[in-house]
């Protein structure tokens, strides 16, 4: 969400939904941390007592895992896993889980409030960013019976596996919702979070995760580096990675390797579309890669941006900074690279066009972050091409009324149905079973949800 770009914001909505194993001291630089700093960071990380062998995992290269086959040893050694996995929740750990919980969330707060104080020296305090600091601290209050909800379940759910290793870089960790229902494999959603390219965090994908999992849909919430800690490059090879991930590994969790859709929200919506088209074009020119566009079933964009030419001065205007946005961006040179719509009309990506799957782009028309046009001149454009594309218009629907108060809201949200009954297009058992699905309950008051939409600063 372009607004939340101040660091305010990040200090304010990490307070609700903690963290895990986050920006460190290196990430307050502009310039991305090099690859031995990286590998301390994770050293660090791996180190710890709290995260369990099973979340450890240490993720080999598709090629390799693909080529090789596994011998006596590799199987003994995933039933230990397996078996350590199962031995940790006793009990008496599950007695001690809260207060580490809480440890871990402190500590992740004070680096997140340290990196915030650093943020805003490249933001700047003036009365723009005071105002949309207080609105955002009303926004955050009239919100908080959900966000505390959804945190409790964040951080206490058995259906959850937080912190999957999928890389070797920070950050690069993964959040699995896996549904009550194991029989069978189950459709599979990569969700790249959203955050101004700033503040992205897996655990913004909770409340979806949530919900698609209660309709037998396994959910990944993929992390990846932020600005300072990395540039727009950087999240783009993250998400790539994580898509990888899931495409070759998602078996394992009981996942349906042939049906998955990769999906983004937002800043997130961006980068999985420019993720999916550059592994497109490297397929196109023949080069070896970990993962095929042909596994992905549908790409699904919410509230994203697709040309950036068309959205600095709009972003200028709504207080990401050019000068910051551009460096997010690795410069004004690569505002093309990054601008799925402007490489699509390509000539010379015509071949890698081709291979796009099924794209549905759902806005808001009353979308202040991100103009609603993003979406339908990107699906335009992609039509003209031959792909097929379309974009879902929800009239008066904002950046955060889709992704937030309407889920909090219960019942029944049109954009969440509209998913759901996209993902289970084909198999009618699933179909009948969504519309016997008892109503999610209301998580906010209507009052509060109005109030807030009100003084929401997106």
């Amino acid at each position: 969400m372009i607004e939340t770009a101040s660091a305010a914001a990040a200090a304010s909505a990490r307070m609700l939904l903690g963290s895990e194993d986050e920006l460190r001291g290196d990430a307050t630089k502009i310039t991305i941390p090099p690859s031995s700093a990286a590998d301390d960071d994770d050293k660090e990380i791996e180190s710890k007592p709290l995260i369990s062998r099973s979340l450890s995992y240490t993720y080999a290269p598709p090629s390799a895992a693909l080529t090789a086959k596994p011998n006596l040893n590799q199987k003994q050694r995933r039933r230990r896993v397996a078996s350590d996995t199962s031995s940790i929740f006793t009990p008496s750990a599950a007695r001690r889980q809260p207060f580490r919980q809480m440890g871990r969330a402190a500590s992740d707060t004070y680096l997140i409030t340290r990196l915030s104080f650093k943020l805003l020296g490249y933001l700047g305090v003036g009365y723009r960013w005071i105002l949309r600091f207080l609105a955002l601290g009303c926004y955050a209050v009239l919100l908080f019976p959900g966000f505390i909800q959804v945190g409790y379940y964040y951080f206490f759910s058995s259906q959850i596996r937080r912190g999957v290793i999928y890389g070797d870089q920070p950050r690069n960790r993964l959040d699995l919702y896996l549904p009550k229902n194991r029989n069978g494999p189950k459709p599979v959603v990569a969700f790249v979070t959203g955050g101004a390219w700033i503040i992205g965090y897996k655990a913004w994908g909770s409340l979806l995760g949530q919900q698609l999992s209660e309709r037998d849909i396994i959910v990944a919430c993929i992390d990846y580096r932020n600005f300072p800690q990395g540039t727009i490059g950087d999240m783009v090879k993250d998400a790539s990675q994580g898509i990888s991930f899931v495409c070759n590994i998602i078996a394992e969790y009981g996942g349906d390797p042939n049906n998955v859709y990769l999906m983004g929200q937002s800043a997130g919506a961006h980068i999985a579309s420019c993720a999916l088209l550059e592994q497109a074009i490297k397929e196109a020119r023949g080069e070896k890669t970990s993962w095929s566009v042909s596994r992905i079933k549908a790409y699904f964009g919410l509230s994203g941006g697709y040309n950036l030419f068309n959205l600095v001065d709009h972003f200028h205007s709504r207080g990401l900074y050019r000068s910051i946005f551009l460096s997010i961006m690795e410069g004004e040179e690569s505002l093309r690279r990054y601008s799925p719509e402007v490489m699509v009309r390509d000539p010379n990506n015509k071949g890698a066009v081709s291979l796009l799957p099924r794209t549905v782009l759902f806005h808001g028309t009353a979308d202040y972050s991100i103009p609603s046009d993003s979406s339908k001149n990107f699906a335009e454009v992609l039509q003209s091409m031959g792909v097929e594309a379309e974009s879902v218009l929800y009239e008066g629907k904002t950046h955060t009324d889709l992704f937030l108060q309407d889920p909090m809201r219960g019942g029944r949200d049109d954009l969440f149905e509209d998913l759901v009954g996209m993902i289970h297009a084909g198999d009618s058992e699933a179909a009948a079973k969504d519309a016997k699905a008892t109503p999610r309950k209301r998580l906010v008051p209507e009052l509060m949800l109005r109030l807030a939409r009100i003084v929401s600063p997106f």
